[in-house]
């Protein structure tokens, strides 16, 4: 501490060997000690220090230097890097032996606390759960290690409240009036005083404000804002999804403004220092309902062999400029959010479906990936271009099926000019599909389904999405643009986001050797594993009657793919680096690397440093989670309104997940999963074994895995929690003449406290992982 103070007293300006001395200079013109100087500083110092204690110990004599340290010591505590004791003194958050994270609530009352640094999460017991909503930002220690190693923590200070409104559904029963939350993360009911009900009546969805936030010996307090509707009130599940997870729904007057004054069609002032593209037949190829085309391609071949391929994106970031008032808003956002039958876009439909959509027969601003490739299907050479162009077709994915893939001659007449074109991006595909098998890269061939509405927003039937080469034409050609965006900006050494799939982790490889042990198959042990040793078993388990269960857990093994601009390439498809440039309409980072690849072509600096570029990518991959939760929330909600009426009646299935607490079944062509308590399963005590993926009777020794076909009998909807629990038809038959329990906790205003039911099992581990 000596050392520090003497350097403190001999030195003006707080530049005392300051590492970062340079960097604080530039920002203010009477610099203070940078943030990685105070921690280090107090560390030294061996005892917290107050503000003022700071102040004479740095020499900081401006009042613009005290107000500047004041509002960084507060950024500071509120980061997690300084705790403030009872005396008003800042001590590192390191040096104290506490742990800084964002709180992960459960259903069942526990939670967990997410380290802001890398380690594994800390459990959080219901007790501690009480003063804290899921979302907050917490200081917490480890109280207690159990017997496998796993940390219990303590909540020492809350450093984020994050939970302003909850959506939930308001009781007001033998005078006591409370909101039930709708997100099954947050344990706590919302106690409304009288004077605040704003109209709401017992059993509406209704939204309310947090007046007093939650503490180990009270309850949270809040007051209605917002009466959204009657509980079965069609289009009522997203409007509380949305609010739920806080999704961004009115756009702001200055947005609003913003994206109006620009013209809806492009003028020849705009073409101009542009690589004029109108010549060449681009075309888009889309789903049937799509009403934003950020994608339009075109391909010929090479008189020397090969092809050369165009992918036209999209300009995006000629309109939404860094920082106006779009761009915060898109950055707010992060993405488009798509519910069954509804869209929360990203930018406003000025843009999204207008002057940003690559529409038929109009002159569009797009950023053009020109690629060279070689009959082997390795791209060459390629080129970005800030270029127009001018769609020649809007198709469909079904419409070139039919044309390419049926032959139909009515539709290829339809696009005769077309069909040459076409014919030579399908060689393309070809040889990029073949490309893919010889690189290795993971294919998981899982059914993605659609809800087809009928009158009044009501389920009518639940199908499965055709996916035809059209489909797969696309996405080969869109991977072909995204890596060489991604070596684009790692050649020239651009900052920018990569998407970042990492291999799976130590323990989840573990588990998964011994599973696959188990069905006499292996993997490589003596090194760790690459796409290809996936990409293997996936072709060598393809003729198996138990391949759907061996793909579906080769595929929980894996990582979540995230936004960094740190490039640690993508072990899914097997690319050293990848990058998402071909979706700006809908995605932030897109138009981050949209904007990196211009500074380039303009020969520009970068204008947005490392830090900021790491926060772009947390804020990103955290609203793509928020929008896979909302819209499998609605999913949920709108199967569960689905099967309402079809209590008792029996379907055919097939195990989908098996857990230490039941089955999980999905219904055939019926394509909704429901769960079997493990209560419920025939008579006998079943052990669930991690190595196997099943339950096992302990005196009969049936098992259950997943893709085991079973026989079930709906017994219960439960459409506020969205599950649904089911019985296999055997035991039913068995119970036909008995009063049947299911085995989950009925609501808090119905019968009093008790268990709720367990965690549904992830049912989406695709969409969680999308590329």
């Amino acid at each position: 501490m000596a050392k520090f103070k003497k350097l403190a007293k001999q030195n003006n300006k707080a530049s005392f060997k300051d590492p970062f001395a340079d960097r604080e200079a530039e920002k203010y013109q009477n610099p203070i000690p940078s943030r990685e100087f105070i921690l280090s500083y107090l560390a030294e110092r061996g005892s917290p220090a107050t503000k003022e204690q700071l102040e004479e110990e740095f020499n900081l004599l401006e009042e613009d230097q005290q107000e500047a340290l004041r509002r960084r010591l507060i950024a500071m505590l509120r980061d997690g890097q300084l705790l403030k004791n009872r005396k008003g003194a800042h001590g590192p958050v390191d040096s104290m032996e506490l742990i800084s994270g964002r709180v992960i609530g459960h259903k069942d009352g526990f939670g967990f606390i997410e380290p802001d640094k890398e380690g594994d999460d800390l459990f959080v017991t219901p007790r501690q759960m009480r003063s804290v909503f899921h979302g907050d930002r917490v200081l917490a220690r480890v109280s207690n290690v159990d017997s496998r190693g796993k940390r219990e923590a303590m909540i020492v200070e809350v450093l984020e409240r994050n939970t302003r409104q909850i959506v939930g559904r308001f009781y007001n029963e033998s005078g006591t009036a409370f909101v039930e939350p709708s997100n099954q993360r947050i344990n706590q009911d919302i106690l409304i005083p009288p004077d605040d009900f704003n109209g709401a009546q017992h059993g509406q969805i209704v939204v309310a404000g947090i007046t007093e936030q939650p503490t180990p010996h009270t309850r949270p307090l809040g007051k209605i804002v917002e009466v959204l509707g009657d509980h079965m009130a069609p289009g009522m599940e997203i409007n509380v999804a949305i609010r739920s997870h806080d999704l961004p729904l009115h756009w702001p007057q200055d947005v609003l403004l913003e994206a109006s004054r620009y013209d809806p069609e492009v003028h020849e002032s705009e073409v101009k220092g542009r690589t004029d593209f109108r010549h060449l037949p681009f075309v888009t190829i889309d789903g049937d309902d799509a009403k934003d085309f950020d994608d339009a391609v075109y391909c010929e071949s090479r008189d020397k062999g090969g092809f050369v391929l165009y992918v036209a994106i999209a300009d995006v970031g000629h309109y939404v400029k860094p920082g106006s008032a779009l761009d915060k808003e898109a950055y707010l956002r992060g993405n488009s959010v798509y519910f069954p039958g509804r869209v929360i876009p990203m930018l406003p439909e000025t843009l999204s479906n207008n002057l940003c959509s690559l529409n038929s027969n109009v002159d569009r601003l797009v950023m053009v990936c020109q690629m060279t490739i070689n009959e082997s299907g390795r791209i060459m050479r390629y080129q970005f271009h800030e270029g127009v162009i001018h769609s020649h077709a809007r198709l469909t994915y079904q419409q070139v099926h039919a044309m390419m893939e049926k032959n139909d001659n009515r539709m290829r007449e339809r696009f005769e000019k077309l069909v040459p074109h076409l014919t030579q991006l399908y060689d393309l595909f070809h040889v990029l599909q073949a490309a893919r098998q010889k690189r290795g890269a993971i294919d998981f061939d899982l059914p993605e389904t659609k809800i087809v509405f009928g009158k009044d927003k009501k389920i009518e039937k639940i199908i499965p999405y055709e996916r035809f080469d059209s489909h797969r034409v696309i996405e080969e050609c869109m991977l072909c643009a995204n890596i060489c965006a991604a070596r684009f900006l790692e050649k020239n050494k651009q900052p920018g986001l990569y998407r970042v799939h990492e291999g799976p982790t130590d323990q989840k490889l573990e588990d998964l050797r011994r599973f696959l042990a188990e069905m006499g198959l292996k993997m490589a042990s003596h090194r760790a594993p690459v796409p290809a040793d996936y990409a293997h078993i996936l072709r060598v388990i393809q003729d198996r009657p138990d391949a759907h269960m061996i793909q579906t857990v080769l595929l929980r093994s894996m990582s979540q793919a995230i936004y960094s601009p740190e490039n640690k390439g993508h072990f899914g498809l097997a690319f050293e680096a990848y990058a998402h440039f071909t979706s700006p309409i809908r995605r932030y980072p897109d138009l981050l690397v949209h904007r990196g690849i211009r500074q380039l072509l303009q020969h520009k600096k970068p204008q947005i440093d490392d830090g900021a570029l790491a926060r772009a990518g947390e804020q990103c991959s955290m609203t793509e989670r928020r929008a896979d939760d909302a819209t499998n929330e609605v999913t949920d909600w709108l199967k569960c309104e689905f099967m309402m009426d079809k209590v008792g009646q029996e379907f055919d299935g097939a195990v989908s997940g098996v857990m230490n607490f039941g089955i999980f079944v999905e219904l055939t062509d019926v394509y909704v999963e429901g769960l079997v308590h493990i209560s419920m399963l025939p008579e006998d005590y079943y052990q669930f074994d991690t190595a196997k993926h099943a339950l096992i009777g302990e005196r009969s020794g049936r098992r259950f895995r997943i893709g085991d076909k079973v026989r079930i009998r709906v017994a219960r909807v439960d459409l506020d929690k969205g599950e649904m629990d089911f019985v296999l038809a055997e035991t039913s038959a068995s119970l036909s003449n008995k009063k049947m329990k299911i085995p989950h906790a009925k609501k808090k205003h119905e019968a009093g406290t008790g268990k709720k039911s367990d965690k549904k099992y992830n049912r989406n581990e695709k969409k969680r992982r999308r590329r």
